[in-house]
């Protein structure tokens, strides 16, 4: 058994590797994962991704921002310290709004960064994985899990025809920018 964990192809145009994902899917060659330098309209779709859950972290995040809002005003203004103020009622919603708003919006926006960083891994002093530097760069990359497709010949050939100007195997799981 090789040591080979992953095939890597390496494409220099993004319509080159829209054209390898068909023709691996084609050959029912399953794939790990695809690293490109820039976005690309319609990969997820096209491998399969599910929809973010990043909005429904939002909504939770927001609500929870609601209702610390309210309940701090209400604590404050109703219970702390109660003051009458010309006969108005010690609990005005109208003027709960601006708090109330301010705080949803804050609670939200940490939430969100941190549910981003906590799911990609991404914390502060923690070093990227890669599996190709020259993915960030000007690479699109193909990475086929090597332990699962044993017939590597056919996804080198069905890579090189899809128009793949490099194919490697490699023997490590990420590369380090150390």
């Amino acid at each position: 058994m090789s040591d080979t964990k992953y095939i890597l192809g390496h494409f220099d145009h993004p319509d080159d590797l829209m054209d390898g994902i068909d023709k691996l899917q084609k050959s029912n060659i399953s794939i790990y994962d695809v690293y490109t330098p820039m976005p690309i309209h319609g990969i997820e779709a096209k491998l399969g991704v599910p929809p973010s859950r990043l909005p429904i972290v939002a909504f939770i995040c927001g609500i929870t921002g609601t209702f610390a809002g309210i309940s701090l005003l209400y604590y404050t203004l109703h219970k702390d310290w109660p003051m009458n103020i010309g006969g108005k009622p010690t609990i005005p919603m109208p003027n709960y709004v601006p708090i109330t708003f301010e705080l949803t919006i804050l609670f939200c926006a940490l939430g969100m960064v941190a549910a981003f960083y906590f799911r990609s891994h991404l914390f502060p002093g923690r070093a990227p994985r890669v599996m190709d530097l020259r993915a960030t760069d000007d690479r699109f990359v193909i990475a086929i899990d090597a332990k699962n497709n044993t017939d590597h010949e056919k996804i080198d050939s069905l890579l090189k025809d899809a128009g793949a100007v490099e194919v490697l195997y490699n023997e490590r799981k990420y590369v380090s920018y150390e």
